[in-house]
């Protein structure tokens, strides 16, 4: 980052207060039209050891980005992304521990992350559990789990990261699902969730502007579960009705968290829908 920052930080207290960041280079963005670039920024980004959590880390990397690789249980696969993406740049990324159900522990990674690394410009909120619950058999246990994954845990951990956002200018982009305005049947609770993610992208793009950015990528079929859940002719359902006649793959949602969170100054509470056309006619 190479941001000048003109008199006191926007964040004081419970409200916005101070000048906005000025970048002093000709031809860059100026005033409330400044979001974090690429060049040494720093990207917290949960879920981020496995699969398409794994993949935005390596997009926002390769883009020059610092990464915060979070995870609950996969320490090994965050310990071994953070030594290939630090074998291509010394001391650019660090994996977290964190349970996000856990809230009142989130803003103590937010604070380990910016003692880290120095400051923080960007949070993708990608964990998110995904799993079945039929009507008569929801319970308590699985309404917390998905709610609070879903839900809770990225409002409480934007809440968190808000005041190191606001002083880099940075943006947060949700993992949402184009399950979250049409519901998948037998996954009540799951889409449940996801279209309060959509709400709270947009709820927070109002909160937070003009200092943070806040937008959200609603996959469609990206990567299968690894449970089974999904046979194979209900797989070969899906990618007939999507309109591109394939799955997507994690490229296609990380290049797309790469342009919210670096290309896209003048975007916020927008979900951009990548699903192959499936979400036009579902």
């Amino acid at each position: 980052m190479h941001l000048r920052r003109a008199g006191a930080g926007p964040w004081r207290g419970s409200g916005w207060l101070g000048p906005p960041i000025v970048d002093a280079r000709p031809g860059r963005f100026t005033e409330a039209t400044v979001t974090a670039v690429q060049d040494d920024a720093v990207v917290l980004i949960t879920g981020a050891a496995r699969r398409v959590g794994a993949r935005i880390a390596r997009e926002l990397h390769a883009a020059g980005a610092r990464i915060a690789v979070h995870c609950r249980q996969s320490m090994d696969e965050a310990t071994a992304l953070c030594d290939a993406l630090n074998a291509v740049r010394p001391d650019s990324a660090a994996p977290f521990r964190a349970d996000l159900l856990h809230v009142d522990a989130l803003p103590d990674m937010v604070a380990r992350c910016v003692d880290r690394f120095g400051r923080l410009d960007g949070l993708v909120n990608n964990a998110s559990s995904f799993f079945a619950t039929p009507v008569g058999a929801i319970d308590t246990a699985a309404w917390d789990d998905l709610i609070g994954s879903n839900v809770k845990a990225p409002l409480f951990l934007a809440q968190a990261a808000a005041p190191a956002l606001a002083d880099s200018r940075g943006a947060i982009v949700n993992i949402v699902d184009i399950h979250a305005e049409r519901p998948l049947r037998g996954y009540p609770v799951y889409s449940i969730a996801k279209a309060g993610l959509y709400g709270l992208t947009r709820s927070l793009a109002i909160e937070l502007a003009p200092h943070i950015r806040v937008n959200g990528v609603s996959p469609g079929a990206i990567v299968w579960p690894e449970d089974g859940q999904f046979p194979p002719d209900e797989r070969d359902r899906i990618v007939e009705h999507s309109l591109m006649k394939r799955i997507g793959s994690p490229e296609d949602i990380a290049g797309a968290v790469r342009f919210l969170l670096f290309d896209a100054p003048y975007v916020t509470g927008q979900v951009l829908a990548v699903d192959g056309g499936r979400s036009v006619h579902l």
